[in-house]
This record gives structure tokens, C-alpha cells and sequence, in this order.
């Protein structure tokens, strides 16, 4: 990693539907300084995929040179986050037996290794393995297992797959643009390092992260994560749906969606008029702002109501103590917060990145939560080796469990 006043800097590249944004952290004694921000229109991206390599990569470009221009420094290594309709995350788990009675360090891997065993399409790759609890002997609830005698080892985890061409995709643009992915990491559990307490986690807490292009679901319970979903409605559907309703131009609809836009069409003054744009040159209407807000309110309204139904069909509403946090640039939108506690009967709050220093705020917006997410991620993970697609590394790890069985046995 790159230096700066003799810190260590991490980089979070968020690839969005709708901004490309790179975020750079210094690592200090007190913890992590915002140090730079680049910012760049996504146009490449539909939904979370890449489906235009050219425009990403000159999106990423531009935006890697601004936050290098802050910051006073060269990246190289950047943390990249993952999204889309292809990402699935599941349960599993796995059992070894401990030969020394005691759990050391191979016997965890082992055991996570065994809960990763499971059948996935060809076409996807692990992203995440990530512990629930561990089970020593039947005794369950134990998040850290080392030096504890037993006799049996147990894992529950919950794996996150994807597209094996859609995190090639985001590796090709970064290394297009000269830069090394040290890991890719689903968009929420970013999210959730920057927005999340650990108490919210502890007692229960549902992240949703409403993006350009999809709305992504981290549900947490007991500190660990317990169920992540993608929905594909993002706020460009919010765009669509005014351009489509008012018969304006594309552009035009984000304008007034964020200029006069509310998610709550009931608190808006009946008597007050928005001017709208049309298309093909023909002269702007007058309309009632509250025709706006309606049409706002029924897509917030039918994101929340899929988010609520995630969450039934998997059992987390009565866990959910600490209630919902909403995040994602989206969720600017005045009126978010009140539809949504509306809807779900739970408290639910706006989440804006939190335990950082440096450019505060710059960052204290829901916009950032991702980028800032990557680099919090980065900081407790930079010991991991740089991301590989699973074709190019087939043959690395299956030389390394050799090894490793050859250690164990000899």
C-alpha cells in the first residue's frame, strides 16, 4: 500500500449504477482519517453489472485521479465493492474433529474450509464465507474458538456468491485503469462497517442500502450476519418512473426528483405548483408538486414492502431489536425514514459513515457509505492476498491444501 505521513493508506473504489466514487483512508493511532474523495458520473453500469467496459473504465479513471489530486498521493490498491440480481447469499456448515483436543488456528480454517464445500453453479464464484458462531462439543454460541478444548469443531456460515463474469468484469476496468483490486466485498456489508453500531448488531438490525441501480439487504442478529438479499429497484426506477409519468426528459426527472422530490405525498401543500419540462421542444406544464410526490411514494413505498417481505419470509422481523437503518444516496429523499417506519412497524433511521476523522464532513452523507464502508473493510482485512477469479486459481489452491495436508499428517 501507498504512504502518506507515515501512515498506511487503504482505498475504497465504489463501481455504482449511477457515480463512480473512490475514498481514501489514512490509517492513524486514533483509528482512520478521511484523507481524499473522488466523485465521477457512472454510465457504464446497469443494475450493479458492467455492460460497458470503455465508459467504466474512463469513469474509474477520472475519478482515482481526483481523490489522488486530495490526497497528495498514487493508488495503486484499491477495495471494490459488488452488486447486482446475481449476487445469492445461503447458509451452511461444517464439522472436523480437533486431533490435539484443542482448537488451534488450522482446525478453524479446516472447519470454514468443509462449510464452503457446498455445490455452486460453474458460473459463480465465493465471494464471502462468513462465520455466524462456532460449536465446540454442542456448545453453540462462541464467536472466537481458539485455544478451547473439545473434541469436535463446528461452523455455521453464510456464503455470498456472484457472477464469476461480473467480478471478472470489475477486476478487468480497475486494472485497466492501472490499479490492483486487493478484494472484492458485497456493497452492504461494506455499508454496514461505515453505518452500523456493533450494539445494533448485537440486539439485531436490518441494513438497506438503496443504490442507483439495486437495493441491497445485510440483516444482522447476534453480531454476526445472519441473511443478505439483493432487490433489483434502485432509485433510477424513481427516475424512470417521473420521466415516464410526467413525460420528461431523463435528466430532467432527477432534477426535480431531487430538487422538489418527497416520499410522503400527504405532506406536501395541495396548492403548490412545480414547473415541468417537456420533450421534443415542446413548452413546460405546470403541474401540482404533490402529482410528483405520489409517484415517488408508490415505487419508495413498493421497495420497502419487498425489503418487509425479505424479511418475514426469513423469520428476522421479531429479531430485529435495534430496528431498520437506511443508507444509500436514495434515502436523501425527505420522507424516507417516516414511509419506511410506516411500513415495517419497526424504528428505523437514515445511517451516514460514523467513527472516522479527517474529511468528516465531506463524508457524513448516506452517498458515501459504501466508499467509506470499503476502506473500514480494507483496514481490517489488508492482510488478505490480492482477489482472484476462481479459473485463474484453481491450481494455487488445490497445490495449497496439499500442502496444508502434508503439514497436518507429517
Amino acid at each position: 500500500m501507498a504512504k502518506q505521513k507515515g501512515g498506511e493508506i487503504i482505498v475504497g473504489l465504489d463501481i455504482g449504477t449511477t457515480k463512480i466514487c473512490a475514498i481514501v483512508g489514512e490509517l492513524t493511532d486514533d483509528g482512520i482519517d478521511i484523507i481524499g474523495i473522488g466523485s465521477h458520473p457512472s454510465t457504464g453500469l446497469r443494475k450493479g453489472a458492467v455492460v460497458n467496459i470503455e465508459s467504466t473504465v474512463a469513469s474509474i479513471r477520472r475519478a482515482i485521479e481526483e481523490a489522488e489530486a486530495m490526497a497528495g498521493t498514487e493508488i495503486t490498491n484499491v477495495y471494490t465493492g459488488i452488486a447486482g440480481g446475481h449476487i445469492k447469499g445461503f447458509g451452511s456448515r461444517g464439522m472436523v474433529a480437533l486431533k490435539d483436543k484443542e482448537v488451534r488456528d488450522a482446525d478453524i480454517a479446516r472447519v470454514i474450509e468443509q462449510a464452503k464445500a457446498v455445490n455452486i453453479p460453474v458460473d459463480c464464484e465465493v465471494i464471502h464465507v462468513l462465520p455466524q458462531e462456532f460449536i465446540v462439543d454442542n456448545q453453540g454460541g462462541i464467536k472466537e474458538p481458539l485455544g478451547m478444548a473439545g473434541m469436535r469443531l463446528e461452523a455455521k456460515v453464510h456464503i455470498v456468491t456472484g457472477a464469476v463474469t461480473s467480478a471478472q468484469n470489475i477486476v478487468k476496468c480497475a486494472n485497466r485503469t492501472g490499479l490492483n483490486v486487493a478484494d472484492i466485498v458485497l456493497q452492504p456489508l461494506a455499508s454496514a462497517e461505515a453505518v452500523l453500531t456493533e450494539e445494533e448488531k448485537d440486539l439485531g438490525v436490518c441494513l438497506i442500502d438503496i443504490g442507483g441501480g439495486t437495493t441491497d439487504i445485510a440483516i444482522f442478529s447476534g453480531g454476526a450476519i445472519a441473511h443478505t438479499a439483493v432487490i433489483a429497484l434502485g432509485g433510477n426506477n424513481l427516475t424512470n418512473d417521473i420521466a415516464l409519468g410526467l413525460r420528461t426528459p431523463q435528466h430532467e426527472a432527477e432534477k426535480l426528483k431531487q430538487k422538489y422530490g418527497c416520499a410522503l405525498a400527504s405532506e406536501i401543500d395541495k396548492q403548490e405548483m412545480i414547473e415541468v419540462p417537456s420533450v421534443g421542444g415542446r413548452a413546460p406544464r405546470v403541474i401540482g408538486r404533490q402529482i410528483l410526490c405520489e409517484i415517488l411514494e408508490a415505487r419508495v413505498q413498493e421497495i420497502f414492502e419487498l425489503g418487509l417481505r425479505e424479511i418475514e419470509r426469513n423469520g428476522f422481523l421479531e429479531a430485529l431489536t435495534s430496528g431498520v437503518v437506511i443508507t444509500g444516496g436514495s434515502t436523501l429523499l425527505p420522507g424516507m425514514v417516516e414511509l419506511a417506519e410506516e411500513l415495517m412497524g419497526v424504528p428505523v433511521r437514515r445511517g451516514v459513515p460514523r467513527g472516522i476523522g479527517g474529511l468528516v464532513d465531506v463524508v457524513k452523507s448516506p452517498i458515501y457509505a459504501t466508499g467509506v464502508g470499503l476502506v473500514v473493510y480494507g483496514a481490517r482485512h489488508q492482510d488478505r492476498k490480492m482477489f482472484r477469479i476462481r479459473d485463474e486459481n484453481v491450481f494455487r489452491k488445490v497445490k495449497g491444501r496439499m500442502r496444508q495436508w502434508l503439514e497436518e499428517v507429517f
